[in-house]
């Protein structure tokens, strides 16, 4: 059986990285929205919104801690 090629650890890193910066925002949108939603007169439904708001940006802030982003690219 063929062995699977190994993913080059810089490709490895720039995706970590990206998808960090890509959540962060993406996170930030959608907390904005739930609190929008909630200040509207009526209220309208906005705990899920908020939940994944959330979600987004904890995991934007870990994948950019666990690439080392604050250390650059890797040089190996």
């Amino acid at each position: 059986m063929a062995r699977a090629p190994r993913l080059n650890p810089k490709w490895t890193w720039y995706a970590r990285a990206q998808s960090g910066i890509l959540l962060l925002p993406l996170g930030l949108c959608l907390f904005g929205e739930a609190i929008v939603r909630r200040a509207a007169d009526p209220p309208q439904p906005w705990f899920w919104l908020g939940t994944m708001g959330l979600i987004s940006i904890n995991a934007g802030v870990g994948l950019m801690i666990e690439s080392g982003l604050l250390r650059g690219y890797p040089r190996r």
